[in-house]
């Protein structure tokens, strides 16, 4: 932390140049998304400008966490906590992408009303 008026000065000037980054990042993630020149990929959004758009993201996401949640100052154990939830976050991603891929079909559930001796099967696909 900053204990002279000139290790103060250099901060703020740390944290404008950072707050003027993000403003510029802010403005480029618009471009990006509104002028036709910038587009990337195919005409209209596709991929490609879904990949850009994340990157600027998780740069300015980057910034904010290093400087103004003072994480580049931090112990190694606080990234070893950080990078296992990003791991987890993956994995949980991967396992609702094989579940999207190979659904269960089950046959077994039926609809009636309790007494009736109407029972309806579930149309499967």
């Amino acid at each position: 932390m900053a204990d002279s008026p000139e290790a103060i000065q250099k901060s703020l000037r740390l944290y404008k140049f950072i707050g003027l980054v993000l403003f510029a990042g802010t403005g480029l993630t618009v471009a990006v998304a509104t002028i036709p020149a910038l587009d990337v990929g195919k005409h209209g959004f596709d991929i490609a400008d879904m990949v850009l758009g994340l990157l600027i993201a998780s740069v300015k996401a980057s910034l904010v966490a290093a400087i103004f949640m003072h994480l580049n100052h931090e112990k190694r154990l606080i990234y070893w906590l950080f990078g296992f939830g990003i791991v987890a976050a993956i994995c949980l991603l991967g396992l609702t992408a094989l579940a999207e891929t190979d659904p269960i079909h089950y046959d077994g559930f039926q609809i009636g009303v309790p007494g009736s001796d109407v029972i309806k099967h579930f149309p499967h696909n």
